[in-house]
């Protein structure tokens, strides 16, 4: 990632840190100020005078910029720090040592920042306060000298893994623990990167090197268990969680992650009982209350709704729990057919997501044409041979809430094939080939060699292994790896690709109205995922043009009408014999993870394929922006 070319302000800023920390505070002072009359409420600059007038035994001069720089920036921990500074100064403890605990209240990281370096300190200063940007700069900055500092590697790691940015933050940690292995907290950050990349082996065996250190952290066992459910390991999990309720009954979080694992086993009454025992402990906790909503078949009370009401309008409420509220709401109030304002809420929380996600459509529809103008016919002709050619994987692919999660139940039934669940594995080999550099996919498909797709092909064998037991097939349900049908294509020429398709209304509709646990960021507003929807329409229409007979359609609502028979035409695409446990799917016993776990543990339900309708007079816009993707999803 490139640092942003600093502004004129941010330079001049800079050259009076520098001749603050060379001691010439006089010139510090009158540059600072000079500059403040184009730059009034720049926090660093009004920091930078506060600072030197302290040096220069200006106290009250300096508590008089601190005060008026905490009305603009109150959350800037080093400005308490500095009021401490003044008050020691001026003998006053109690007002120094107030000031101090304020600082380490906002930014704990004070309390143990003395012995850094001046660098590592001022970033995990401005770390703490949100400035992630200018925190980012200095370690990068600093590291181009001093680039085995492990504490600055952790640093800019966790403000890569803040970011999203988990391949950096991976590997920055890596570089830490290499330097210091017995670097604990480094390690721990290291298996939280590990499990939200979804590398759940490794993050066990990282675990395990805690435990062996401090068997019984709550910290260590709490990771594990999140581990475990990575790897669908649901039992041992649910006792790591029963192990740490013991201890903290009251803990809300850990009633959630105790419910989230009943419910993939299919113990749909326990893990009611956890997540309503979830909400009692904290009311204000949404994600307990869109939990209870997410099972699909529970029923809110009145009370519960009158409270749910309460905590989502209360003023102090956090905004991540206000969306869970709303959508929970939502669907507290479907289940009564009060669809007006039941949709009102759905909207309020779409638009409470929406406003946090960094998720531009722009990026998914120029990767699209991308695709288009790379992975050609005669692309792919000169590629025929390459890769592995393993028949076991079994990719299923659509838009979410297509009814993906309905054909892996009915492939999974099967006595030769093996459910897993939504696998990150093509994602992450994606991440790999395209390195730091977003815009090199997919045109760097181009430039591998054969034996890098064969290389590529084992790899994903040997790491799906771990979510396997043994059967001959298996099923990787990935809905968005629509997108990388051409990579999969040369990595695994045998596999079986099946796009499983919905009416987009239904489909749209069905989106809009579930709260994804992570990713899935297209889908809450309108605008986003009626282009999202339209965008893999265009994208498949090309694959199946260049990949003729690669791909099996499956539209939901023929399974519906027809289950034996396409159940059948199914089996037949994936060359197993048909298997009546296929067509009894619902009777399978295996972890499911998806918000559509509880559906398929039942026969199919008609009356689902016109459940959009209830809304029917709020989707004007959405039939507007789907134009004529309402025709042609049938192609």
């Amino acid at each position: 990632m490139q640092s942003a070319r600093a502004s004129p302000i941010e330079l001049e800023v800079g050259r009076i840190r520098e001749l603050s920390k060379d001691g010439r505070h006089s010139e510090a002072l009158v540059a600072a100020e000079l500059l403040a009359v184009a730059a009034p409420q720049n926090r660093d600059l009004l920091y930078l005078i506060a600072a030197n007038q302290r040096c220069l035994n200006r106290i009250h001069a300096a508590l008089e910029t601190l005060r008026r720089m905490e009305q603009l920036h109150p959350r800037f921990s080093l400005l308490y720090q500095e009021r401490g500074y003044c008050y020691t100064t001026l003998r006053d403890a109690p007002r120094a040592i107030e000031a101090f605990l304020r600082g380490v209240d906002i930014n704990p990281a004070l309390a143990k920042m003395k012995n850094l370096p001046p660098e590592v300190v001022r970033a995990g200063s401005l770390f703490s306060d949100g400035d992630l940007s200018a925190a980012e700069n200095i370690l990068r900055a600093y590291l181009r000298t001093s680039s085995d500092d492990v504490e600055a590697l952790r640093l800019l790691a966790r403000i890569q893994h803040q970011r999203d940015v988990l391949d950096e933050a991976e590997s920055l940690l890596e570089a830490a623990l290499e330097v210091k292995p017995n670097y604990v907290a480094a390690r721990l950050d290291y298996v939280r990167v590990l499990i939200d990349r979804q590398k759940y082996l490794r993050a066990r065996e990282e675990t395990d090197t805690l435990l062996r250190l401090e068997p019984g952290n709550r910290a260590y066992l709490s990771l594990d268990a999140a581990a475990c459910v990575g790897l669908g390991e649901y039992e041992p999990a649910i006792a790591l969680y029963r192990e740490l309720l013991a201890a903290s009954p009251a803990s809300a979080d850990l009633h959630v992650s105790l419910g989230h694992s009943l419910k993939a086993v299919g113990r749909k009454k326990e893990a009611t009982e956890s997540y309503e025992m979830a909400a009692a402990a904290r009311p204000s906790f949404g994600d307990a209350w869109w939990s209870l909503a997410n099972l699909k078949t529970y029923r809110f009370s009145q009370n519960e709704i009158v409270q749910m009401r309460a905590e989502e309008a209360a003023p102090g409420t956090d905004p991540v729990d206000r969306y869970h509220l709303s959508f929970a709401l939502g669907k507290a109030l479907e289940d009564r057919n009060e669809f007006a304002e039941s949709w009102q809420f759905y909207e309020r929380g779409n638009a409470l997501k929406r406003a946090e996600s960094r998720y531009h459509p722009d990026i998914t529809e120029t990767n699209t044409r991308k695709q288009v103008e790379v992975c050609t016919a005669q692309f792919f002709a000169a590629r025929v041979g390459v890769g592995v050619p393993n028949l076991d994987p079994i990719f299923i692919v659509g838009v979410p809430r297509s009814g993906s999660t309905l054909i892996e139940q009915i492939l999974a039934s099967h006595s030769l094939v093996e459910g897993t669940h939504e696998l990150s594995d093509i994602q992450r080999i994606v991440v790999e080939i395209r390195g730091l550099e977003d815009n090199r996919y997919p045109a760097v498909l181009a430039e591998l060699a054969p034996e890098e797709f064969r290389r590529l092909g084992e790899r994903y064998i040997t790491d799906t292994r771990a979510y396997r037991q043994g059967k001959p097939f298996f099923i990787d349900k990935m809905p968005n790896n629509f997108c990388h049908i051409g990579l999969i294509h040369l990595m695994l020429p045998n596999a079986k690709i099946i796009d499983v398709r919905r009416d987009p209304m239904a489909c749209c509709v069905s989106n809009l109205r579930q709260l994804f646990a992570r990713g899935q960021e297209f889908t809450y507003s309108i605008e986003d995922i009626a282009r999202y929807y339209r965008t893999y329409l265009e994208l498949m229409r090309h694959w199946d043009a260049v990949l003729p007979g690669r791909i099996l359609r499956v539209w939901y609502e023929d399974v519906v009408e027809d289950l034996e028979g396409n159940v059948r035409r199914i089996l037949e695409f994936c060359g197993l014999e048909f298997e009546p446990a296929c067509v009894e799917f619902y009777k399978t016993e295996r972890s499911v993870s998806t918000a559509s776990s509880e559906q398929v543990r039942r026969p199919i339900f008609l009356g689902g394929l016109f459940q959009w309708r209830n809304y029917e007079p709020w989707l004007g816009p959405l039939k507007d922006k789907l134009d004529d993707a309402l025709i042609r999803y049938r192609e």
